[in-house]
């Protein structure tokens, strides 16, 4: 019963083929394989106008060289305060920016509050040399605590950084949860909301190792190549990373393995609301669930084969945890089997 991260997950058999399929033979190396531009062009298709597009090693990666692609001296990126980016990437942005900062922002449940986001950019003015300049705004989709940005919320979003002449960048590491939780395109997701600059994530979704920064205005990047290439993510074998996104669109398999993370979590969220030992802190809109479970039950769920992790109360949290008890979370990906969800239900019944 493997709860702890869809990062667990092993790669989908249909991209592991393709991945053997293109294994042999010769392309030419550093992005410029016919399959690389084959690729590239499709991402233009599926958000639905050009866009540059850029392979890289990790979702770290992903987010640091977006925030060094606008970075300035003195820069200040803002971004929710628990999100991947200021909390789990090891001060990445931070030193591949070259020194820039991280400001976090307030909002529930993973979400950045608009006002909040004004105010903290207000304690910057662009007369005060002293403090600094903003940079981007970046949100992220979907949220670290499984919840999800409507479309009106990044448009809100989108309108601060309007205001105040800023790129918007989304943090996707699990873009296609968040997508098909919102019955969406990448369009409407994206672009058409005001977002600029995307980190589209395809690791924790049934790839091996598939990541990519999306510009969503080419004519924005033509600083980046230098900036990857810098900072060592430039692959030479990038077809194998393009082997991967191939797979991963065709036929739409991207959206049907985000479906079935989502679906095992709404199953698992069920099992949870059945039960009479344990509580959902909050519903789920994506593939992550967050229960809350006597310590005890936490203890012996691992004693039986689950795999989950202990959790902090996010931001915004308004219910109760008593001192017998932890919030955990549990996170679902294309290989979670119903009966793995249901093997966990009947442990907590």
């Amino acid at each position: 019963m493997f709860f702890a991260s869809d990062n667990w997950a092993g790669v989908h058999p249909q991209i592991a083929g393709n991945l053997t399929r293109h294994s042999g033979g010769f392309a030419s190396a550093y992005g410029s394989s016919d399959l690389d531009r084959q690729v590239e062009q499709t991402f233009s298709e599926i958000f639905e106008r050009e866009v540059a597009v850029f392979f890289v090693a990790t979702g770290t990666a992903a987010n640091s060289l977006s925030m060094a692609a606008v970075a300035r001296p003195s820069g200040v990126a803002f971004c929710h305060r628990e999100a991947h980016m200021i909390a789990d990437e090891g001060g990445a942005p931070e030193y591949l920016t070259g020194g820039g900062r991280l400001c976090p922002v307030d909002g529930p449940l993973g979400r950045m509050d608009p006002a909040a986001l004004e105010h903290e950019i207000g304690r910057y003015p662009p007369e005060f040399v002293h403090a600094g300049q903003p940079t981007a705004i970046s949100i992220t989709q979907t949220t670290e605590i499984g919840t999800v940005y409507q479309l009106a919320d990044i448009a809100a979003v989108s309108q601060v950084a309007r205001k105040h002449g800023l790129p918007l960048h989304m943090d996707g590491a699990r873009f296609a949860n968040g997508l098909v939780a919102l019955d969406t395109s990448p369009a409407e997701m994206t672009w058409k909301q005001g977002v600029d600059i995307v980190s589209f994530g395809g690791t924790k979704n049934g790839c091996w190792c598939a990541e990519a920064v999306v510009f969503l205005d080419p004519k924005k990047a033509q600083a980046f190549p230098f900036i990857r290439k810098r900072a060592a993510q430039l692959f030479s074998k990038s077809r194998f990373i393009a082997a991967q996104f191939e797979a991963y669109f065709e036929d739409s398999l991207w959206l049907e393995t985000a479906r079935h993370a989502n679906a095992m979590a709404a199953r698992l969220a069920d099992h949870i609301r059945a039960s009479s030992k344990t509580r959902l802190g909050w519903d789920p809109q994506a593939n992550e669930v967050f229960p809350i479970m006597p310590l005890a039950m936490a203890e012996n769920l691992k004693t039986q084969g689950a795999a989950f992790y202990p959790w902090h109360p996010p931001h915004g949290f308004a219910g109760e945890i008593g001192e017998d008890e932890t919030l955990c979370r549990f996170v679902t990906s294309f290989a979670t089997s119903a009966d793995e969800v249901d093997r966990l239900g009947d442990l907590i019944a």
